[in-house]
Parts: structure tokens; sequence; C-alpha cells
């Protein structure tokens, strides 16, 4: 029998892979419980669910106990910002801090010798009128695959894969990456979702980003990878070092996030705020985008009047009204 799982699971799932401390994941967990329709086609579904409430409740419990997290450890707790989140992975040597560098303002340690990153660093990577927030990583080395790395993986709109094609060391610690995250239960696929049948199990979507291009023997070495690395991911050619491909890999990164910006405009002005556009998945309502402006608003709202390329100018909606790409809305309470 078919599971049916409703949106609002669908939600209360996606929150779950974003939750980022173990009072969020135990909350979102209850929620999809809730949410999840009680028939015999997901009898196994709500017995893992019930498992991994008590396993969350026992985790939220301890860390009450110790307190908030400190350290390395925490990295993955760093705020959301911007219209999505992209995390950025690899080996030693990959080319992911160069990256970082060049397509934000941030300023992470760049050395030719590996292990230089050591902590999560977030920079702010603009793309149009909206920002996406990047977080480079340390690298993925050796037996075990640090949990707040996990994290972050889980909790990304987007990963970016970062592989060296500038030698050869570079195919060796793609492989590397690639079996420990096959020894856990954080996933890269073409799509994010939670598998039904296991529900630790968590793929994040992700692109394949071959870097140092401009080397000498790239694409030989692009060939081997796909050759004898299982990696099934769209792919982009850059380089941090000569600028190669960023503006394709800036709009590619942005368009996989699947966002629509809706601009704001005040009763009493005529012209909305273009320069700061609110970001919602496709599909969002405009209560969602409400709810961003200001909770007490969402709350209260009665109705907004619209313009946009698939409405009349001023069209009174409601908030059940599906916001598309550059609306124009006008919220009343």
């Amino acid at each position: 029998m078919p599971a049916n799982l409703t949106p609002q699971y669908h939600k209360a799932e996606e929150d779950y892979r974003r939750a980022s401390t173990p009072d969020e994941e135990l909350r979102c967990l209850e929620a999809m419980l809730r949410e999840l329709p009680k028939h015999k086609g997901t009898d196994k579904l709500q017995a893992e669910l019930k498992q991994k409430i008590s396993r969350a409740r026992k985790e939220a419990e301890q860390q009450g106990k110790k307190g908030p997290a400190r350290g390395a450890g925490a990295g993955h707790r760093i705020p959301h910002q911007g219209a999505g989140r992209a995390v950025l992975i690899g080996g030693p040597n990959s080319g992911k801090s160069a990256l970082l560098a060049a397509m934000t303002r941030a300023t992470p340690e760049i050395a030719a010798y590996p292990f230089t990153t050591r902590e999560p660093l977030p920079g702010m990577m603009p793309w149009e009128d909206v920002m996406v927030q990047l977080i480079d990583t340390p690298p993925i080395t050796g037996d075990v695959l640090d949990p707040s790395i996990q994290g972050l993986i889980r909790g990304a709109d987007l990963v970016l894969f970062v592989v060296d094609v500038g030698n050869d060391e570079g195919i060796d610690a793609a492989q590397e990456v690639v079996e420990r995250l096959g020894g856990t239960k954080t996933r890269l696929a073409r799509d994010s979702y939670l598998d039904e049948d296991d529900v630790g199990l968590s793929y994040t979507r992700a692109l394949l980003v071959l870097n140092k291009v401009d080397l000498s023997g790239s694409d030989e070495r692009d060939v081997l990878l796909r050759e004898f690395c299982p990696i099934d991911l769209d792919a982009l050619r850059v380089s941090a070092a000569s600028q190669q491909g960023l503006e394709s890999l800036r709009e590619t990164i942005y368009r996989a996030l699947d966002v629509v910006r809706v601009y704001t405009k005040l009763p009493s002005k005529k012209e909305p705020d273009f320069d700061r556009p609110f970001t919602v998945r496709r599909g969002g309502t405009l209560l969602q985008v409400a709810e961003l402006v200001h909770r007490d608003l969402a709350r209260d709202l009665k109705f907004a009047r619209v313009w946009g390329k698939n409405v009349h100018d001023g069209t009174i909606v409601k908030g059940d009204y599906v916001v598309h790409d550059r609306d124009v809305v006008e919220l009343h309470a």
C-alpha cells in the first residue's frame, strides 16, 4: 500500500533535514509523525519515526544537561542566510577555499599544502539581486566522517562536491570522499530527499565541481574520474585561479536552489523595494512571504495586491496564492 505522504509531511521532513540541534530534530520528527497518514502502508515508517523520536529526545535531554555545543562540533550551527545554502566538500587541496574566496568576500586561508581549512567558514555569493550562502568545510579524509560535516551536508540546500582534476591525487581524494560518505547515512544525489524505508538515510542535492581545469591533463582526469569513481551528478568545469566557468557556476548554484524572488510594496508607496527581494521555494505561497516579512503580519494577513507577469496588475489574492518569480506584493493586514 502506498504511503501517500501529504505536503505537510514533506514540509516537516524538509525541516528535519535542515535541523541543526537535537531540539529542532525532535520537533520536526514529532511533526512528521503527526502528519503521517496512519494506515497499514505506513506501519514501518511509524515505528521508525517513533524510534527516531525516542533517540532525539534522549539527545536533547543530554544536550540540555551539557549546555550549548562549543568548538568544531558546533560548526554546523552556522545560521542560514540568503536565498539558500550551498556547502562545499572535497578532499585535501581540492580548491574549495579558493572557490569560496573567488565567489564571495570571505577570506579563507589558502595554501599549497593540505588541511588549511580547519573549521567551516561561510561567505555570501551575490547573484543578480540576491545573496546565496556558501560554506567551505574541512577536507574529508581518514576513516570517519566528522559528524559536524554530516550535519552541514544534511542541512544544505545544495552540496558542491569539489574535485581537483589538476593532478592525479585529486582523483584518489575524490574516491575517498565517496567511500567515507558511503559508510554513513548521509549521501549525495541529484535531488534532496529522505529514504522512506530508512528514516535516518538522507540524500542531499549535489553538483560535481571539477576544479583546476586550466591545468595540463585535466581532460584525461575527468574521464578517469567518471570511469573509476561512481558519481552520478551533473558536473561543471571551473578554475578558481583563472576564474574560468565561475559565472556559469554562480548561475547553476542559484538555479539549483529552485527559489523565486518576491518584492514587497507598502500601500503608501508607488514603487516596491527592488533592492531586497524575499525568496521562497518555487511553489511557495503568499503566506510564506508574509511570514518572512513579519510573523504578526502573516497571522493577521487579510489579502494582498499582486503585480506580475502571471496576473493582472493589482489583482487581489489571499494567503494561498502561489507566488511567481519577480512578483510584487502589497500586503494588507
